[in-house]
């Protein structure tokens, strides 16, 4: 009996604490604080074309690629700080002025690492994206789409479509 007592007792203590924790801890923020806000407008960069149909694919003849432009439209400098693809069965390289990067995948199918490429103002890049119909085997047929993401500072990322149709 003394020992459920004392359980009880416990619990409605912890309770208190909690509850005055929760309570007290609200309110203005005290100090200096300061936010990482990223951009969120739309990037300077444009592509040539934002959707690419490979149209009928064949497993047997392998690999496809298709080559984008890409145009920085603004005055300043941007930089590309990341690029990956939406699928394992995706890669992708960057060829600017300033360097070349590449080949970059999926996320959390390899380390997709930071990048720096710069294409100054009015300048052209290539982003070719090259598609393997082979990579989800035998089951893998049918219509495919997938997508390049290029992240930049600044501004959301760019985003380079293609679809296929995969046959045997």
């Amino acid at each position: 009996m003394e020992n459920s007592k004392n359980i009880i007792i416990g619990v409605a203590f912890a309770v208190v604490v909690v509850w005055a924790l929760f309570f007290w801890g609200g309110g203005e923020p005290r100090g200096n604080q300061t936010a990482n806000i990223a951009p969120t407008g739309e990037s300077a960069l444009r592509a040539d074309m934002e959707q690419f149909s490979f149209g009928s694919v064949s497993m047997k003849k392998g690999n496809v690629s298709h080559e984008y432009k890409v145009k920085n439209t603004g005055s300043v400098p941007v930089r590309v700080t990341k690029m990956y693809t939406s699928c394992m069965c995706t890669t992708a390289k960057l060829a600017a002025a300033s360097g070349q990067a590449g080949p970059f995948g999926m996320p959390g199918h390899g380390f997709v690492p930071r990048i720096d490429v710069s294409i100054a103002p009015g300048e052209e890049a290539a982003v070719e994206a090259i598609f393997d119909p082979n990579a989800h085997g035998p089951a893998g047929i049918g219509r495919i789409e997938r997508v390049v993401y290029l992240e930049t500072d600044d501004g959301a990322p760019v985003e380079l479509a293609f679809s296929a149709d995969v046959t045997p």
